[in-house]
């Protein structure tokens, strides 16, 4: 389904019929990981809808919004093969019809400015925009995003809190390949070579997180030290830190709801991931 009525008289068909519905935004070229979202969503409300759009409005100019793999039979069969009750693929005119840069714009202060905010500029207004504009079209009860993108989780759910929106936001925890890879996309664009290196941005936090757990109260030279060894084999980091994991700031010696968060490039592809922690309490 690509227009925006069909839809909402299904929505509509399926409400006066009591039922919940909970919405899965994806930019498609799925993988297990997006399936993984499909799957919890059916087990939080009888009807499931995916949507599937390359939202440009959260590309950067020098990214890869031309190039990114565009599967939209494959994305369908698996889909209906894991159970999605509807794919809701509008077109670019639906949903900026007056032009993606005369479209009201929708931005998170703070959260949307750090990290990989502050790395791709723009970014996260641009997600906030199109989610925004996905929930009024779909007005969904509940949305399932993965946490391996966690700060637009955030800005997703304190975008809601803050415009009231009755949806429940809801995280799932991220999909890995079996050498620990964060399962991506844009994992398509490395080579064999870069394939076989890129596991070692996950066992970097992990060994950042048994630092943490050891007690190494040092939180600056633990994300230089992840910074330098991350260049030494080979990736381009943008960063890597320990942040507070409700709003990202950080963190104080009496927080320990902990994230280590990085982002690094490996040759075409911009790979993040994080991990969360919670601290021992110390007497």
């Amino acid at each position: 389904m690509s227009a925006i009525d069909p839809l909402r008289q299904q929505v509509a068909q399926w409400r006066q019929q009591g039922e919940r519905i909970a919405l899965v935004p994806t930019m498609g070229n799925l993988h297990a990981g997006h399936l993984a979202l499909v799957e919890q969503a059916r087990q939080l409300a009888p009807k499931v809808i995916a949507s599937l759009f390359v939202n440009p409005t959260q590309f950067g100019p020098h990214e890869d919004f031309s190039a990114y793999p565009r599967t939209l039979a494959a994305d369908q069969a698996k889909l209906a093969t894991a159970g999605c009750d509807l794919l809701f693929a509008p077109s670019l005119t639906s949903v900026y019809p007056q032009g993606a840069e005369h479209t009201t714009r929708v931005e998170v202060p703070g959260l949307s400015d750090i990290l990989c905010g502050a790395c791709r500029p723009g970014h996260f207004a641009g997600v906030a925009q199109v989610v925004c504009k996905l929930f009024n079209m779909v007005q969904p009860d509940i949305a399932v995003f993965g946490e391996k993108d966690r700060q637009q989780l955030l800005v997703i759910q304190r975008m809601v809190a803050d415009l009231n929106m009755p949806i429940t936001v809801v995280g799932s925890p991220t999909v890995r390949e079996a050498d620990g890879l964060a399962m991506s996309s844009r994992n398509a664009y490395l080579d064999t070579e870069q394939r076989r290196l890129a596991p070692q941005l996950y066992h970097t936090l992990c060994t950042v997180k048994a630092k943490l757990i050891s007690g190494e109260p040092d939180y600056p030279a633990m994300e230089h030290t992840a910074v330098q060894q991350l260049a030494a084999m080979g990736f381009r980091p943008d960063y890597v830190r320990i942040v507070r994991a409700q709003d990202y700031a950080d963190p104080t010696p009496s927080d320990t709801a902990l994230v280590i968060v990085a982002a690094a490039w490996l040759g075409r592809a911009r790979l993040i991931d994080n991990i969360a922690i919670t601290m021992p309490l110390r007497g």
